[in-house]
């Protein structure tokens, strides 16, 4: 059976994406995604997929999988019953492990699991117990504290002493072949033509169905109906672009794909509780805090014992820091 493309939304503001989820949930099914993932089970049992591995699993289960490689986890779970937070998940992508490959020489101790989790890595108890309390407060945690976190659990699973590798050593992952699938192909365009009309027809024909065939196949396989996801990738993309003072709130729901700015913000409203302007205004407001913070710190406000913010200067071949904030003693 082939697998379905995930598509993982990583915030332009954050270097990784770190969320959970419940069961049932769209994602539990035979999957895969270019980002590497550390997947947690905190609740259930069940039976994990991995690359070629079949295997059990219970609350505990860690495994750090690599780009493209397929998996699912399936809970033993009564029909009808559903569990608020089954796993939690941190996923980041191939670039970003390149410039930390790029920009710290330490990084280079990660090498060699990273190499491993291109056949899925599952790790003991011991190591589980250690990296749960930081994945819990990773969920919420902000700014810098969300970067010491995923380092400090990087440098757990580094330092493991009992792990296992779950696909075979002959097991290849081919994400050309899984792109063929006629689901991905969908959500690819997709994702490439959200500022176009996009017609379930159209995307019907692309993946040689009918309407209510493909219908029902996209509902199953993203666990929504078309319009209710392109809506959602579309939202996804303004907040993204709301963050640039320059474009009008018109100007983004029109680049986003939508067609009157009534139907933009009630989107905009239902996906985020809340309109686009107001959104807006909380992140300037957020970079407003930052001015004022420097412009009390030139005056000199409030920072009898604060540690020194040292501004750097920009020269043509090199950045050095500037000498003015370093008074001869």
């Amino acid at each position: 059976m082939q697998p379905d493309l995930e598509l993982v939304a990583v915030r332009r503001d954050e270097s990784f994406k770190a969320w959970y989820h419940g069961y049932p949930y769209r994602t539990v099914r035979w999957h895969f995604h270019p980002e590497y993932e550390i997947h947690l089970i905190v609740a259930t049992t069940g039976k994990m997929f991995v690359g070629d591995h079949i295997g059990s699993f219970a609350p505990g289960n860690l495994v750090l999988m690599g780009p493209n490689l397929p998996h699912n986890w399936v809970s033993d779970v009564p029909e009808g019953e559903t569990i608020e937070q089954r796993n939690l998940v941190v996923q980041f992508g191939q670039e970003f492990v390149a410039h930390c490959m790029e920009s710290f020489p330490e990084w280079r101790q990660v090498e060699a699991l990273l190499a491993a989790s291109r056949r899925g890595v599952s790790f003991d108890a011991q190591t589980s117990a250690a990296i749960r309390p930081l994945f819990i407060e990773l969920l919420d945690a902000r700014g810098l504290r969300r970067i010491v976190l995923f380092m400090s659990m990087l440098e757990v699973l580094v330092s493991a002493q009992d792990t296992e590798l779950l696909a075979s050593p002959a097991y290849q992952a081919d994400p050309t072949g899984f792109a063929a699938t006629r689901i991905n192909h969908a959500l690819s365009y997709i994702g490439k033509n959200l500022s176009s009309e996009l017609r379930e027809s159209d995307l019907a024909q692309l993946a040689g169905q009918s309407v209510s065939a493909f219908s029902r196949y996209f509902r199953r396989h993203t666990g929504m109906p078309f319009v209710q996801y392109v809506n959602r990738m579309r939202i996804n993309l303004a907040c993204q672009l709301l963050m640039d003072a320059e474009l009008s709130v018109t100007d983004i729901c029109y680049k986003v794909g939508f067609n009157n700015l009534s139907n933009f913000n009630r989107q905009f409203l239902i996906a985020k509780g809340m309109a686009p302007s107001k959104f807006r205004r909380y992140q300037q407001s957020n970079d407003a805090s930052r001015d004022a913070s420097e412009e009390a710190a030139a005056r000199g406000v409030g920072i009898a014992n604060a540690p020194a913010i040292v501004p750097a200067v920009q020269t043509p071949s090199h950045t050095r820091l500037n000498p003015a904030a370093y008074p001869p003693t």
